[in-house]
């Protein structure tokens, strides 16, 4: 820890995330056709990343259960887990559609429906339209155990490992030889990790160029007024209801923020919080947040604990409304705050879900022309780094807010590791974590 104090902020991760953001701007800036062919950086990226989230949410979830003495403990964690998720979910909803009637950001454009490109969206509304609840159900189970891992659906991956962890658990002491192989190899994956990580700043470079490239800097003026609403009521959001949460359950937010920067930047580069997933499993066990926790809390609230993308969805489906001058009624807002609540169940956090997911929501909602989401597709590239901004802070938060409310936390150690400032995990400390929480974690 002493040692990664001492490192010249140059050689840190998140000065170099820093810089590949800010290079990738401007060079979408100047060199808009450069900064468009740079696309394969940050898809590159981004898939490495996913090519280890499988690994690392099957292991640390079956160390995790397996090493526990008390199985009804981790039912009892899953079900807290989806109350909190419903909970703030919901309250995120609300919080974008009173916004949205306070500021009403789209009053004033008076678009006709009938000149709104319709293609443009098409696309989307087909993919919303494959979607529905119970199809979303169904798709949790895996066609054959081996297609969870291959698909990298991380609600798949995650049933699977429930189902191993409890089976290890229920064999008891015969499993230890297996359990300990697992543990190391536990080891062995967020080592690598760590290897991906030394990628981080040529992905966001890449991913900043194409964006700013391809979408251009102007295309931010033209509906400004907008993503500064999202911006700032996710802003909100964040510091004043995330903020009493964290407060009521014994911790800062901000020192949470200071500790977990690294990756909010690494999410912001690359607009998408599945990038930072394992760093912020791994630094969440770090602050004291047991692993069985991390390992159901962190992928589940990936795709049913979705701040941001509800909080999009309110402001954007109102904004639609306001520039088409359509009017919604308090019933008309409730259904669709009622209908996004379902909607926003299993939009993963990767670029583009909240759009799909609002088509979804409009669809049921005949009187919002579905057209009208052609007006914020421009910007929608934007919006999305605020999304998985959101979305990535509010998981971080739930983690240790059920941690918390098990009673698994040590807020004296949380306190300690955040005001160290949250800086890089080394890979010997991420080595010595691993075993450490295995040791933790196996019944006395």
């Amino acid at each position: 820890m002493a040692a990664a104090a001492r490192r010249p902020f140059w050689r840190t991760l998140y000065f170099q995330v820093l810089v590949g953001i800010a290079l990738g701007v401007l060079t979408g800036w100047a060199f808009p056709d450069a900064g468009r062919s740079l696309k394969p950086l940050g898809d590159g990226f981004i898939k490495l990343v996913k090519m280890i989230i499988t690994p690392v949410i099957f292991l640390t979830v079956v160390t995790g259960i397996a090493g526990m003495a008390d199985l009804k403990a981790f039912g009892r964690v899953g079900a807290k887990a989806m109350a909190y998720f419903l909970t703030f979910s919901t309250l995120a909803l609300a919080v974008g559609l009173i916004v949205a009637n306070v500021v009403r950001p789209g009053a004033g454009l008076n678009i006709d429906p009938a000149t709104l490109d319709s293609q443009a969206v098409s696309t989307y509304v087909k993919a919303a339209k494959e979607q529905s609840v119970t199809d979303f159900v169904l798709h949790i189970i895996p066609d054959t155990l081996v297609s969870a891992f291959t698909s990298g659906e991380i609600l798949q991956v995650l049933l699977v490992a429930i189902l191993f962890g409890i089976s290890l658990a229920l064999i008891g002491e015969k499993a230890e030889r297996l359990l300990g192989s697992l543990r190391v190899l536990t080891a062995a994956v967020f080592r690598m990790v760590h290897i991906l990580m030394y990628a981080v700043p040529i992905g966001a470079f890449g991913a900043m160029a194409f964006t700013i490239g391809q979408y251009g800097i102007g295309t931010l003026a033209n509906l400004a007024g907008l993503i500064a609403c999202f911006y700032a009521t996710s802003l909100l959001f964040v510091i004043v209801v995330l903020g009493l949460v964290s407060r009521a359950a014994g911790f800062s937010l901000f020192g949470l923020i200071r500790y977990i920067k690294d990756e909010l930047l690494l999410v912001l580069g690359t607009s998408s919080s599945e990038s930072a997933m394992p760093l912020l499993m791994e630094k969440l066990e770090r602050a004291g947040c047991p692993k069985p926790i991390v390992g159901l809390v962190v992928p589940t609230g990936y795709s049913f604990n979705l701040d941001g993308t509800n909080i999009y969805m309110s402001l954007a489906a109102l904004f639609i409304a306001q520039a088409t001058n359509t009017h919604l009624t308090l019933g008309d807002q409730l259904l669709l705050m009622a209908v996004a609540i379902l909607s926003s169940k299993g939009a993963a956090g990767v670029t583009g879900s909240g759009f799909i997911v609002l088509a979804a929501t409009l669809s049921v909602l005949p009187s919002v022309p579905v057209a009208g989401m052609a007006l914020i597709l421009g910007i929608d590239r934007f919006m999305s780094e605020c999304r998985a901004l959101t979305n990535f802070t509010g998981n971080a938060v739930a983690t240790l807010v059920v941690s918390r409310w098990e009673r698994s936390l040590d807020l004296e150690r949380v306190r300690r590791v955040f005001a160290g400032g949250g800086g890089e995990i080394s890979e010997g400390e991420s080595d010595a974590l691993q075993m450490e929480s295995g040791a933790a974690s196996r019944p006395a």
